[in-house]
């Protein structure tokens, strides 16, 4: 990382200000941020006064602005995506535009300008996709390992779970309604959903980046939840015991569980921690030759939320860790948004 210049699309949410965060310590030459809204640029340049951070005003879904920014990029890091599975039911056009389109796009100026690598961050939502959301983001891995196989550019993805306080997460949406004395909003009480914290999510990205040699599907080791067990966790903590949940059901496009790794993918465990699979398109994964490298560790089964459900003690350690309890400080109110399960 040290001295290289680094591009992230839609590098202003949550994951970018977490990314540029740790980049920052490893003393690269550059971090440009490329995204369409001005104002959260401007928000992030306070935030982050660093100048060796820049700001880039533009769309993935415009090829010759993202190729502009590209020049002289050492790697880039493709974050920017349509996310929200409500809004990609309601407009698919605009999911296909950003998601694929804007993802080619991304390849294409990578390649253009001689990148050396992209990570693409990816979602569970993609492995067996039940929404339009999901469904452009298997597309986006599909062009992304497309990519790597025919160009000397190395392109990888990282394939994550919901991330603790993300915007858009259900825990703000939370925080706000028990700041109101509002009846918690859950859509079923059997849903449940992969978790890490933010912090841990872009570590895994970092290494993602360090050590991936191209064509592989990084998928963390992430524990899950019921959505209820959140509530329940942090409706005691703020001494609220007894608040109602209020079950809205499910919405379009939306799934009890989660898969992170389909029953049918070729996968491959890192030995060293133990802290991420891997899975590749070919049966002979790049990694698979490597020293700690244990191939078919899911054999005739994936990866899916239902299976590694936690303990609420477990819920209430992996919040306190990420600084959502009342006891680790902060305000709990923040803008709140529709829950994305």
């Amino acid at each position: 990382m040290f001295n290289k210049t680094f591009l992230i699309t839609g590098g202003t949410g949550s994951w970018g200000e977490e990314l540029v965060k740790q980049l920052l310590v490893q003393e690269p030459k550059e971090i440009r941020i490329f995204s369409r809204n001005e104002s959260l640029q401007a928000q992030m340049r306070q935030t982050i006064p660093d100048p060796r951070v820049k700001f880039v005003l533009g769309d993935i879904r415009d090829r010759w602005e993202l190729a502009g920014a590209c020049k002289d990029v050492d790697d880039v890091f493709h974050l920017a995506a349509l996310k929200h599975v409500p809004v990609c039911e309601d407009q698919p056009d605009c999911a296909v535009k950003t998601n694929i389109t804007g993802t080619q796009n991304v390849i294409d100026a990578a390649i253009e300008n001689g990148v050396r690598k992209v990570v693409y961050v990816s979602t569970d939502k993609a492995a067996n996709p039940s929404s339009m959301y999901g469904m452009t983001k298997a597309i986006g891995e599909k062009l992304i390992l497309l990519a790597d196989s025919r160009s000397a550019t190395s392109f990888a993805c990282v394939r994550s779970g919901n991330v603790l306080g993300s915007t858009g997460s259900v825990v703000p949406l939370f925080k706000r309604q028990l700041e109101l004395k509002q009846p918690l909003s859950v859509t079923d009480s059997r849903m449940t959903r992969f978790f890490l914290p933010l912090g841990d999510a872009v570590e895994i990205l970092l290494s993602a980046m360090e050590q991936c040699e191209g064509g592989e599907i990084i998928v963390p080791r992430m524990p899950s939840c019921k959505i209820t067990d959140i509530a329940q966790v942090l409706a005691e903590d703020a001494g609220q015991k007894h608040v109602p949940i209020h079950f809205i059901g499910a919405r379009p496009g939306e799934r009890l569980y989660e898969t992170l790794i389909s029953d049918w993918e070729n996968v491959s465990e890192v030995e060293e921690e133990k802290s991420y699979f891997v899975v590749t398109a070919s049966s002979s994964p790049k990694l698979s030759d490597k020293e700690g490298c244990e191939t078919s560790v899911l054999p005739g089964r994936g990866y899916h939320s239902e299976d590694v459900i936690m303990t609420k003690a477990e819920v209430r350690d992996m919040l306190w860790r990420g600084g959502f309890l009342c006891s680790n400080g902060g305000s709990y109110l923040q803008e709140a948004a529709p829950p994305v399960m």
